[in-house]
């Protein structure tokens, strides 16, 4: 099972993304689509045919395909249900970020090859959002990295067992903030909208169409669960099993599902709580997560934890 652990990622990942919708309209008092709504999207888009610009070059059409196989990568490197796994020596969180960063970048890069308005705008905007959330992300990581002494992720989290200090408070705060402009989510963007004055994920995304949306609508909701599953691994690692036992899998995986129902939850929480903010106020939010993240690491170094 640790050689495929990943695949839990890549399979459960829309389901998860259904879960959030389905919360999210409950909390607002409507019905909402099912939670398996993603998975017939998906379907429904490999079935279409695409259509294609004839201004665009080769970097639109294998965007999709570089975008989904990062992701998958990035996945492979992270423990999901047990610390264990073939790919852990490769598991470094500097790694993982750059990993994704190279799928945002040939994102905005397609988005420019298009040659569209939209598409400049989205990827202007995605870069200028990732050139605050990067640092922020490094920064909450490191303030575990250093009290479990490596950077690999496996390692911190079978170091760690519970959320314990404040350095470790201030840094899940900054790292949720991060999650949220990651997956381009209320009241950093809005998933569920084409306006062309609060898009930012979805400028990018708007020449394809077919197979090359459904890989990368996929490899959003993939990028998505691991991104919670990298927070509950640093922050909330209590029931990670270190062992490959069938007892101990069980178990592990039945405490993962509560914990990505917790974070789906708390996702429908903020944005049914929260309004889109305007694209200038940006920076003074991932500013404000910024400073919290370099005090989470500025508190461990002066208080010892």
């Amino acid at each position: 099972m640790e050689y495929l652990q990943f695949v839990i990622i890549i399979v459960f990942s829309p389901l998860l993304q259904g879960v959030i919708k389905k919360l999210k309209a409950n909390m607002q008092g409507r019905v909402g689509p099912g939670v398996f709504q993603p998975y017939y999207d998906l379907f429904r888009l490999f079935k279409k045919d695409m259509v294609l610009s004839h201004v665009t070059s080769w970097i639109f059409k294998a965007t999709p395909y570089i975008v989904f196989t990062s992701t998958a990568a990035a996945a492979m490197i992270v423990p999901v249900i047990t610390t264990i796994s073939p790919f852990g020596i490769m598991g470094d969180v500097i790694a993982l970020i750059y990993i994704i960063a190279v799928g945002r970048f040939f994102m905005a890069l397609a988005g420019l090859d298009a040659g569209t308005a939209f598409g400049g705008e989205g990827s202007s905007r995605e870069m200028t959002v990732a050139i605050l959330v990067e640092p922020m992300m490094m920064l909450s990581i490191f303030t575990a990295a250093i009290s479990a002494g490596s950077t690999n992720i496996a390692r911190i989290a079978s170091s760690q067992n519970i959320l314990y200090s404040p350095s470790h408070i201030l840094a899940l705060s900054a790292f949720i903030v991060a999650i949220i402009a990651e997956t381009g989510r209320i009241p950093v963007d809005n998933p569920d909208t084409h306006l062309e004055l609060t898009m930012i994920h979805e400028g990018m995304l708007l020449e394809y169409s077919g197979k090359y949306l459904a890989l990368m609508e996929w490899a959003h909701y993939m990028k998505q669960m691991l991104l919670f599953t990298l927070a509950v691994d640093i922050f909330f690692p209590i029931g990670i099993s270190s062992d490959t036992g069938f007892s101990a899998i069980v178990l592990s995986s039945g405490i993962y599902c509560l914990k990505m129902f917790f974070m789906a939850g708390l996702m429908a929480l903020i944005e049914s709580s929260r309004a889109k903010m305007r694209f200038f106020q940006l920076p003074s939010l991932l500013g404000g997560a910024f400073v919290l993240a370099l005090l989470s690491l500025l508190t461990y170094i002066m208080m010892g934890k």
